[in-house]
């Protein structure tokens, strides 16, 4: 690993708004860091692309991410960690910590959801790939893992958040879908999922745990850079926001996320 510095800042990527509720739950843990989002909307959803474009367009990104000085590199998005991680770990090789975001929550899950009943909500890429149940048996965990995928609800998200009718109906649709019966948990495998947490819970009448990988993610990176004595004591949260292709309403969201007008680069 090369030299690194604690002042270098945290790099976040999806590839649309998803990734901002990771940002936002990385910050609110570690206020002090500097931290950079790529938004890869010209590539938008990757839950509907092949692993090997996901490689390219991903490759692409962290190559901005690393060009802007990144100590670490969080792949805020279930189908490119799914999809490119591996492809991207080797890429980068030592020049900055790279996480994704679905190995922090099932290390975490494998020690407290022992014999339970855990259903999985993710992109058709995400779910396609079987990811969380190899990396489940890779941990000898012994979870019974029900996988749906759930194409309609990253669209939905995107350009349909403030219509609650239409999020809520395609919400019941899929939730009541006999796969997810009796189970004691929710996975939000896509981190678009959390803008919609409120709806998944009144769904279930608050009797599911929803499970939101993102703080586990956080979690982990703030352990990370404990350990390698990299927390930036002088930072001030979300730095820069750069993007592929300018959508207005990848603007709109940011400012309903942050609550202040941030730059926007492409």
């Amino acid at each position: 690993m090369i030299k690194l510095k604690s002042s270098q800042p945290i790099g976040i990527f999806d590839s649309g708004i998803g990734g901002l509720t990771v940002a936002k739950t990385v910050i609110e843990l570690l206020p002090h860091e500097n931290v950079i989002y790529f938004g890869d909307t010209a590539h938008f959803p990757y839950g509907d692309k092949s692993s090997s474009a996901i490689q390219e367009y991903t490759k692409h990104v962290v190559d901005k991410l690393l060009d802007c000085g990144c100590k670490v590199i969080l792949i805020a998005c279930n189908s490119a960690s799914a999809a490119a991680y591996d492809f991207l770990k080797q890429h980068i090789d030592d020049r900055a910590y790279l996480i994704n975001i679905i190995d922090p929550i099932l290390q975490s899950i494998a020690k407290t959801h022992a014999h339970k009943k855990i259903g999985l909500i993710g992109t058709r890429q995400t779910i396609g790939s079987n990811v969380y149940g190899q990396k489940l048996r890779a941990l000898n965990s012994d979870i019974q893992l029900q996988s749906l995928a759930t194409p309609l609800l990253v669209s939905a998200i995107e350009t349909m958040l403030h219509n609650k009718k239409v999020i809520n109906e395609i919400v019941k649709e899929y939730l009541s879908n006999d796969i997810l019966s009796d189970i004691d948990a929710l996975i939000l495998g896509c981190t678009h999922y959390p803008a919609i947490e409120k709806e998944i819970i009144e769904f279930y009448e608050g009797q599911t745990e929803i499970i939101n990988p993102s703080h586990a993610a956080a979690a982990h990176i703030k352990q990370l850079l404990t350990e390698k004595n990299l927390l930036n004591p002088n930072g001030h949260g979300l730095e820069h926001v750069y993007v592929s292709d300018y959508m207005d309403s990848f603007a709109n969201v940011i400012r309903l996320f942050f609550d202040k007008e941030i730059a926007i680069e492409y």
